[in-house]
């Protein structure tokens, strides 16, 4: 194991075959962060199937390099997402990892949120993590595998004109950590990844804004925006046995943000 890494610090080399015979699920995998994970997983073997609301999720899988399938999911559907996980592990008899990944945001005061946009970020980042861990657990028990939730640093401290995904956020960071808790007994291990401003659809509004990316420069230690291969690379870390004696951890991924007190640099 020490050699393995070894290698890989000093030739820059990924680790492969990690994840050789196995199944992994990842939700939202159209584009982004959920997209560059399973394009990571299944160069290090594993069989991976990419749930999404995306018309052309199967396409779009079928254009990543490996043994990679795409399926049509909306995550707030409970009772489909339960079937349809169902259907994987008995497919490929089980199933290793889940990367609960699928997520929406809404910027917006917090007088304006509508019903409709309070609903539909809880649904998707809370109720939909809940439903995938839910179905994914009696087959990870089986397996000893692993969950990775996809938080922020959103989730870790909050952010202006951002309620919605804020509380959302906070809600998948505990949530981690209660599972961590509930299913290291079975040896099923819980932990999440909690990015900052990342070169990803969902933040282009940002991204895009060279006003916004330049307050964002004074905040990170690490040049922004992060790539979504950044988050994709911690993601398998935490699948991998590598971390077999980690759970419960929301691992902020973020440039340096939260190293920050949030004083404002002087000099």
């Amino acid at each position: 194991m020490r050699r393995f890494f070894e290698t890989e610090i000093m030739t820059g080399q990924k680790p492969m075959n990690r994840f050789a015979d196995k199944t992994v699920i990842v939700t939202g995998g159209s584009s982004g962060i959920g997209h560059a994970s399973a394009t990571r997983f299944a160069s290090e073997g594993a069989r991976v199937v990419i749930l999404d609301v995306a018309d052309d999720i199967e396409g779009i899988a079928g254009k990543i390099e490996g043994e990679v399938t795409g399926r049509h999911l909306d995550v707030t559907d409970s009772k489909a997402v339960t079937e349809t996980i169902d259907a994987i592990a008995k497919e490929f008899g089980g199933l290793d990892v889940l990367h609960a990944n699928a997520g929406v945001a809404v910027m917006k005061a917090p007088e304006e949120h509508t019903d409709e946009d309070w609903n539909k970020v809880l649904r998707t980042n809370v109720d939909g993590v809940f439903f995938c861990a839910r179905a994914a657990i009696p087959h990870l028990r089986k397996s000893k595998g692993c969950i990775v939730n996809t938080s922020s640093v959103s989730g870790i401290g909050a952010d202006w004109g951002m309620l919605a995904y804020n509380t959302s956020k906070g809600a998948i960071s505990n949530m981690t950590r209660a599972l961590a808790l509930d299913l290291g007994k079975d040896g099923v291990r819980v932990n999440a990844v909690a990015p900052s401003i990342t070169d990803t659809p969902l933040a282009e509004g940002i991204t895009g804004d060279e006003e916004l990316m330049d307050k964002f420069r004074e905040r990170m230690a690490l040049k922004p925006p992060e790539q979504p291969e950044d988050i994709a690379a911690v993601v398998a870390f935490l699948a991998s046995d590598d971390a077999r004696m980690i759970t419960g951890v929301v691992l902020p991924v973020d440039g340096g943000v939260t190293a920050s007190n949030g004083q404002p640099a002087i000099g």
